[in-house]
């Protein structure tokens, strides 16, 4: 059997958040109106919510989201780990009702983590979800009051179709940006926030550590938001305990990338970055880790790579790796 495992951030599925939002509408507290007025907005489906569009949510252009539905149908992956979905109702109604009415996927898990723009983290799977462990309430030795993850580690088992085994576990991220909200002076802010990238490596090596054992099957996926060189990343990269190996370092890409003033190196990024007047940056931010047990089964790594150099529906182009199990 050939398991096909990948990632894909979809840069917000509906709605995209407007980061001056808490300078322009009162702070939401959760649970209040005003909060499940966002979170109905940031699915798509009520109306009454429109009071907050355009101050705290823009709506996504449905042809971005379309190109996003023909990506995930074109991979055709059994395990998708996505980042930045708004919330499990707008998971199930993109699943049942845009990206495949045939059941493409029957299995899905999201659980509500800490980002204040309302982004979660899920997993789409054909095969069968077992335990699920959401880690958002982990903290850092530095900072014992402070939860660590600005999303969560998402832990999700995999079954075989008649669940008599597990396939393999799913450990889903979404690291710290690199943004800096202003008027924060930039430079702190960058060094805060790499600061914080490190601390979610490091606990996040401590937790795998912890729940695996050498000989277990198990994938680390996500937007890392840093290369796979990063020295914030090598906690969890470099881990003595924890051995992992790079499912992307050699990743075969689904069409060339698009012509460009200054082309990538070579085919391993996810993320462009332009600065105007600079040269663009390619980074492989959306990063496929694999255990020692499941590494010596690949058969191969793949990037769908974009058609225009902002992105097709995302500006992450998702990966994945081929396992023989």
């Amino acid at each position: 059997m050939n398991l096909k495992i990948g990632t894909f951030n979809l840069n917000n599925l509906f709605s995209r958040f407007n980061f001056e939002f808490r300078t322009e509408v009162p702070d939401l507290k959760e649970g209040s109106v005003e909060f499940k007025k966002v979170q109905k907005l940031v699915s798509g489906m009520n109306e009454a919510s429109v009071e907050y569009e355009g101050v705290a949510l823009k709506r996504k252009d449905p042809a971005a989201r379309q190109a996003v539905v023909r990506r995930i149908e074109e991979m055709d992956l059994d395990i998708l780990a996505v980042q930045e979905v708004e919330d499990i109702e707008t998971l199930r109604f993109f699943v049942n009702h845009e990206l495949d009415t045939k059941g493409m996927y029957p299995h899905l898990i999201l659980v509500e983590g800490n980002d204040p723009r309302l982004i979660d983290l899920a997993v789409l799977s054909k095969y069968p979800i077992g335990a699920v462990t959401t880690w958002q309430h982990a903290t850092h030795p530095d900072s014992p009051g402070e939860r660590v993850f600005s999303r969560d580690l998402l832990q999700v088992e995999v079954l075989s179709k008649n669940r008599d085994k597990r396939l393999c576990t799913i450990f889903n991220n979404h690291l710290k940006s690199h943004f800096v909200r202003f008027p924060e002076d930039q430079t702190e802010g960058a060094k805060k926030a790499n600061r914080r990238r490190q601390q979610q490596a490091e606990v996040m090596a401590k937790i795998i550590a912890k729940e695996m054992d050498s000989d277990d099957r198990f994938v680390v996926v996500g937007d890392m938001n840093d290369p796979v060189d990063s020295e914030f990343l090598k906690p969890f990269t470099h881990s003595p305990r924890v051995k992992l190996i790079n499912g992307l370092e050699h990743p075969t890409e689904t069409r060339p990338t698009p012509e460009s003033s200054s082309p990538p190196p070579g085919p391993a990024w996810t993320h462009r970055f332009k600065e105007s007047g600079k040269p663009a940056h390619y980074e492989l931010f959306d990063q496929i880790w694999l255990s020692a047990a499941l590494a010596k089964d690949q058969t191969g790594a793949f990037i769908d790579r974009r058609t225009k150099l902002g992105g097709d529906g995302s500006d992450h182009d998702p990966a994945w790796v081929e396992i023989a199990i």
